[in-house]
């Protein structure tokens, strides 16, 4: 129940039905707030019924990510000890203690520091990159396996995330001055936008993000998840890695950079993809 609204069995019904026919989980979000239907109760109805709905398809479905099923306090990720320091379930969340070294973070900045230039956005209406007013960063990216280092980080998180390295895009270094931030968003991209058939030729959905801080800002900079209040602190060496099974908004994996207050936030995303990035 949420806002006094039931999550029924006739309404279980509908929505399995609508599923089954082909229609969208966004539209039949619509359709639910056309009708009455709150924001969270919609949400909460159709993520259950999907889950029912899909049942052993979901569950067999492959995905980025640690294995956690012993509850691990460290993971081999083949050439490190990597620390497990906070997970979530819903969204699946996973914050990792020193994955980079020291000297790996230095290494990298300084190797990124003399191609930054204003971050670009994917452009879901047409394909391309656009600058986007909340994306005040700068950045670059490295061909997979461009140099020694590159290639040595993108095996350790192969390895740590269970996912094909080529199933990987670039490397992006970005650097976050004071005042800059990356306003809420999600990384998957909007099936109902014109330009993803395009985006997605080069492998597929996103299904995964992995963030790694390389220098740490004097005050504010956090990775925030609105949707259910959680704000990872961008700790040298640390990394925040979070999973997204379809391109909804029921993921919860609604996130952001919040402004760097003082200092300057130094920061490595890998995006996964469902195959292989070309």
């Amino acid at each position: 129940m949420s806002h006094g609204q039931v999550i029924s069995a006739e309404l279980r019904e509908w929505i399995t039905t609508q599923l089954a026919a082909g229609h969208s989980v966004p539209s039949l979000r619509a359709s639910m707030q056309a009708a009455g239907w709150h924001d969270a109760a919609a949400d909460a109805a159709l993520a259950e019924v999907e889950r029912q709905a899909m049942g052993a398809t979901e569950s067999t479905k492959a995905m980025p990510g640690p294995d956690l099923s012993n509850s691990p306090l460290y993971i081999d990720a083949g050439d490190r000890r990597v620390h497990v320091l906070q997970t979530m379930r819903n969204p699946r969340v996973v914050v990792f203690g020193d994955l980079l070294s020291d000297e790996e973070c230095e290494a990298l900045i300084s190797a990124a520091r003399q191609r930054l230039a204003r971050s670009l956005t994917v452009e879901t209406q047409t394909g391309g990159e656009a600058l986007n007013v909340d994306r005040t960063s700068d950045g670059m990216f490295f061909e997979r396996g461009e140099n020694p280092l590159v290639a040595r980080i993108e095996k350790r998180i192969a390895t740590l995330l269970r996912w094909p390295l080529e199933f990987g895009e670039g490397l992006q270094i970005l650097r976050y001055a004071p005042g800059a931030q990356y306003r809420p968003h999600y990384d998957y991209f909007d099936p109902a936008e014109p330009g993803t058939p395009i985006i997605l030729r080069r492998g597929g959905q996103r299904v995964g993000t992995l963030v790694m801080y390389l220098h740490e800002p004097e005050q504010g900079g956090g990775t925030t998840f609105p949707d259910v209040g959680l704000e990872v602190a961008p700790k040298r060496g640390t990394a925040v890695f979070f999973s997204y099974e379809r391109p909804d908004p029921a993921t919860r994996t609604l996130h952001g950079g919040a402004p760097v207050l003082a200092g300057e936030k130094w920061v490595a995303t890998k995006w996964l993809r469902e195959r292989e990035f070309k």
